[in-house]
């Protein structure tokens, strides 16, 4: 039975860990666009606290979100590059990844979805994990395993099944849980994945 996850950008751990229990994934792209979640924005861990950054989108209010675009008129990827360097920098794994996550935002992508792609599988590819992606083709208000909505930054999810690892500002701030996957793999680099497997 495939599951059914939102799309999302650089989605949180939980997320990940979820995916990464099955064998492949169907990601829903029929809805009608939702605002304030994790389709178009991620949460990382900063000097000052946990800080979103957000894809500016092109849409309406019935836009489904297949149609949602991009809008590169703020010059979104290049804050979110550099807020990145400023926050991540000093970890362990910065360097490994950064030419990759540059090379990753630096082409213009028509539609949020094909970015929300291109995020998960090079995420996917650095955990060594095979989980095919197919897209729905329909709308369906229910599904026998249904992820859609399980993630939102609107509703923390419950944080004792996280045990702590190194966070780059934890001499300041408190262990925060699920925060994006690029969190995890600038900190952890390849034991990301035995961390993962341990979620409850």
């Amino acid at each position: 039975m495939t599951p059914v996850f939102c799309t999302a950008y650089f989605p949180p751990i939980a997320y990940v860990a979820t995916l990464m229990q099955h064998n492949e994934a169907c990601i829903e792209i029929k809805e009608t666009f939702p605002k304030q979640t994790y389709r178009n924005r991620m949460e990382i861990m900063t000097a000052g606290g946990v800080r979103t950054l957000t894809v500016p989108v092109i849409r309406d209010n019935h836009s489904r979100t297949e149609e949602v675009g991009i809008d590169y008129k703020e010059r979104w990827n290049i804050i979110h590059l550099r807020t990145l360097a400023a926050a991540y920098s000093a970890s362990p794994y910065y360097q490994y990844y950064k030419d990759d996550l540059e090379a990753l935002l630096a082409p213009r992508y028509g539609k949020l979805v094909e970015l929300n792609e291109a995020s998960l599988k090079w995420v996917l590819r650095l955990l060594k994990t095979d989980c095919p992606l197919k897209y729905t083709e329909d709308y369906q208000k229910d599904y026998p395993l249904d992820y859609r909505n399980s993630f939102s930054p609107k509703v923390p999810y419950p944080s004792e099944g996280f045990p702590p690892y190194y966070q780059v500002f934890d001499d300041r701030q408190p262990f925060m849980p699920n925060l994006s996957i690029i969190d995890l793999l600038f900190n952890l680099g390849p034991e990301a994945k035995d961390y993962l497997k341990r979620i409850t």
